[in-house]
């Protein structure tokens, strides 16, 4: 018969205990130098309530804290603390490794320093902990196995209700990474979570919950006169974790808002238990085989054409909706509706999106840019538009806010156009699964180095994205590259087309707009000619770039410039009289 003494139970959380004891805000890292007595203290009281194994208190203990050698000072102080306390029981010690927000690269060589530091002070136990993603941390982990063999290694993710972490990624899917790495003895989650909320993920894993360290918040916080503060509900807690422990659950503990009651209260009810019941456990994933699939964007044999609106910057929609009709009639297939391009506030381009597709009758494809929103937002604005039918998103990185706005806004980037296309294609087998999302992404034909820039759109399709829109062409090196790209790339590529408005906007254009280069004859042809000749000149040679790309292209993307909708409507009739034969 199995009983509590098979359970590794972890204490609770360090830092909102020492900052319920302080009132100090400042990172209770730093309270291994100048507050070492008290950083010993907490961890004899989790000793003391029960807990076989106590965290480092490390958690964010690397260069975001300070440069590498202090760091490491401080690393070794902490382990120091922690092994007096933890001196003459049988409490382990686990090196407290936390999210690094990093660039990967660059991750991943911090995990791997942290991991050879603690190493050279001794330890064998690890716990990465409150991670958003599995990749970085691999080196590190590895590296571990290979110098100490028999350590103990735990990797545990941070996820929201809904199971994806603050990168995107599912978190069924990232314990079955762990499952498959060998080198890792238990995957897990902790933090961001409510010990309920935290229980119905673990009831949706199936068989996968044995191999699970779980250590959930004890709730969710409240700000009291500016301080955070979490209810005193160690008697509720220790019964979810109870419950947890039934699911098959056997590395116990808890984080923020966990204290050293907590955690004995757990402790003992799991002790009083005869034996874990049996519980039923339905792993909350669709079979493979009814899972349906996104649509390709377009099935028409046609040239796809999108033609590129962008939302007002008041609530006045009526010169948008009568250029969606002209594109409709004209032959286009979308409406691409761009996202506050430029960083000017604009009308939200999904609300947009879903206005056109619901009066003119046009499909249309919203850009989703990473900028301004996390998670939360981005997730909701998917879910807003499905509702409304809205079935193709393009995902861009989204133009910066700028040096002199950043008093007033700043930019957020949550993420990064890879892993919103990934996050995207992760929903679609869930949450969208009865109505996925086809994912497009941009190409950046102008780029100076271009090799390195296929390689982003290699990675872009590999996460889910279906098809690439281009950058505005305009030079013969652009179109080279765009034919380099179609040969080597497994998905649909769009061209862009921008015909410019005049002379001044193609020098605007040139000298302003990132990823642009517009060739100096272009720009001669159009310098002091008058808006009819700029408008014949703009069509014309917009018409022998479609020329020269259009037996490579799967169709084309067409930017409107300045409200200039009668050009783009010239360049969608063109294409379309071309497919159809010098009689139509």
């Amino acid at each position: 018969m199995e009983t509590a003494a098979s359970v590794l139970f972890f204490d609770g959380a360090f830092g909102t205990y020492y900052y319920q004891k302080t009132s100090d805000d400042t990172p209770c890292e730093l309270a291994c130098r100048t507050n070492p007595q008290l950083v010993e203290q907490i961890h004899r009281e989790y000793i003391q309530a029960g807990a076989q194994a106590i965290k480092t208190n490390t958690y964010a203990a690397n260069s975001l804290l300070g440069p590498r050698d202090d760091v490491f000072a401080l690393i070794t102080e902490a382990w120091r603390i922690a092994s007096r306390a933890a001196a003459g029981t049988q409490t382990a010690v686990f090196a407290d490794i936390g999210y690094i927000p990093l660039e990967p690269e660059a991750a991943r060589e911090e995990y791997l320093a942290l991991v050879r530091h603690f190493l050279s002070l001794g330890a064998k136990n690890f716990l990465f902990e409150t991670l958003a993603e599995f990749s970085p941390i691999l080196p590190a982990v590895l590296e571990v196995r290979r110098l100490c063999p028999q350590a103990c290694i735990i990797a545990s993710f941070a996820v929201s209700q809904d199971g994806y972490t603050k990168k995107g990624y599912d978190y069924r899917s990232l314990l079955s990474q762990v499952r498959d790495t060998p080198q890792v003895d238990a995957g897990g989650l902790n933090c961001l979570c409510g010990p309920s909320h935290m229980l119905a993920l673990i009831k949706k894993l199936g068989p996968m919950a044995a191999s699970l360290s779980v250590m959930p918040n004890s709730g969710y916080p409240s700000t009291i006169n500016g301080r955070t503060v979490y209810r005193d509900n160690a008697d509720y807690f220790s019964d979810k974790l109870v419950q947890l422990y039934e699911t098959g659950v056997r590395f116990l503990g808890g984080c923020c808002g966990s204290t050293p009651r907590h955690i004995s209260l757990a402790i003992q009810k799991i002790k009083a238990l005869p034996a874990p019941r049996a519980v039923s456990l339905q792993a909350d994933k669709l079979p493979a085989a009814a899972q349906p699939q996104a649509q390709p964007i377009c099935k028409s044999p046609k040239k796809l054409i999108a033609a590129e609106l962008d939302p007002p910057v008041d609530t006045d929609f009526s010169f948008l909706l009568g250029a969606a009709r002209l594109y409709r009639d004209a032959g286009a297939h979308y409406i691409t509706v761009a996202d506050s391009p430029l960083s000017r506030t604009r009308a939200d381009s999904l609300m947009t999106a879903a206005k056109i597709q619901r009066e003119v009758g046009i499909c249309t494809l919203p850009h989703i840019s990473c900028r301004d929103k996390n998670i939360i937002a981005l997730k909701a604005g998917l879910l807003g538009a499905s509702m409304e039918d809205i079935r193709q998103v393009l995902v861009v990185t989204g133009d910066p806010v700028s040096k002199a706005q950043r008093s007033s806004a700043s930019s957020v980037f949550e993420f990064n156009s890879f892993e919103l296309i990934a996050y995207i294609n992760t929903l679609n087998e869930d949450v969208f699964a009865h109505a996925p999302f086809s994912i497009a992404g941009a190409l950046n034909v102008n780029a100076a180095n271009f090799p390195q820039e296929l390689a982003r759109a290699r990675r872009k399709v590999e996460n889910g994205a279906s098809l690439l829109l281009t950058q505005p062409i305009f030079s013969q090196a652009a179109i080279e590259n765009f034919k380099s790209a179609k040969a080597q790339l497994p998905c649909k590529l769009l061209a862009g087309i921008l015909p410019v408005a005049s002379w001044r906007n193609a020098m605007f254009l040139l000298n302003e707009v990132s990823g642009i280069e517009i060739p100096q004859s272009v720009l001669d042809s159009l310098e002091g000619q008058p808006p009819q000749m700029v408008m014949e000149r703009s069509a014309a040679y917009s018409m022998q770039l479609i020329d020269q790309l259009y037996d490579t292209a799967d169709g084309f993307y067409l930017m409107t410039p300045l409200k200039k909708t009668a050009l783009v409507q010239r360049l969608i009739r063109e294409i379309r009289r071309r497919e159809d034969g010098p009689s139509a």
